[in-house]
């Protein structure tokens, strides 16, 4: 004979806790619910910690966030309405505190989807000759505290590092289209650029 479902002992002891300690379940939306400290809330940018490197871009699997790079400004921008709060964008952060997981998850609108949305800016560090990127000058920051007297083994990256310092000043352009003299090495260019000052001089 089949016992009934609340004589069964597992049944029952559950029963009797929540008479006792109430129901598991919150009262939301009638009352804030407080998540857990590890909840996967909405991804919420930091841009003092972001160092604007691109990294959660490449590793999120619906493409909520955007990268842009427009004249001198890298624009990122995560998306609400599309992501799925993986936490990709967060264990794949460089400086692990860029893009961080919020415990907020109510983000019901009674107004646009496109309006869901957080956007950050950084300013872009570009070649001296052809004007192409080399990276945000926060990442380039970051990496040369990171590498400490290393730094002095990338010639454009100690440059850069010395001007953000005030121990150099910046170089303007030479008035040759290509790097060609040994003095041209000692400017930030891109890789290429920097391939061809030493191929020519």
């Amino acid at each position: 004979m089949k016992i009934p479902c609340l004589l069964q002992p597992r049944i029952l002891k559950e029963a009797i806790k929540a008479l006792v300690k109430g129901p598991y379940t919150t009262k939301f939306p009638f009352k804030p619910h407080k998540p857990f400290e590890r909840f996967r809330g909405k991804p919420e940018f930091h841009p003092q910690d972001c160092v604007g490197c691109g990294a959660c871009v490449q590793v999120c699997p619906t493409g909520a966030i955007s990268l842009e790079d427009k004249d001198d400004k890298r624009v990122l921008t995560v998306r609400w309405d599309i992501c799925i709060f993986c936490g990709n964008c967060q264990a794949n952060c460089l400086t692990e505190k860029g893009i961080v997981l919020s415990r907020e998850f109510d983000l019901a609108t009674t107004g646009k989807r496109e309006d869901l949305y957080q956007s950050i800016e950084k300013e872009l560090v570009c070649c001296s000759f052809c004007k192409e990127v080399i990276a945000p000058s926060d990442q380039l920051i970051w990496v040369a505290k990171k590498l400490g007297t290393m730094v002095f083994s990338n010639t454009s990256l100690m440059l850069f590092y010395f001007a953000q310092e005030n121990l150099s000043e910046a170089r303007g352009l030479p008035e040759t289209e290509i790097p060609s003299l040994r003095s041209d090495r000692f400017q930030i260019l891109c890789p290429k650029c920097r391939r061809e000052a030493v191929l020519k001089s």
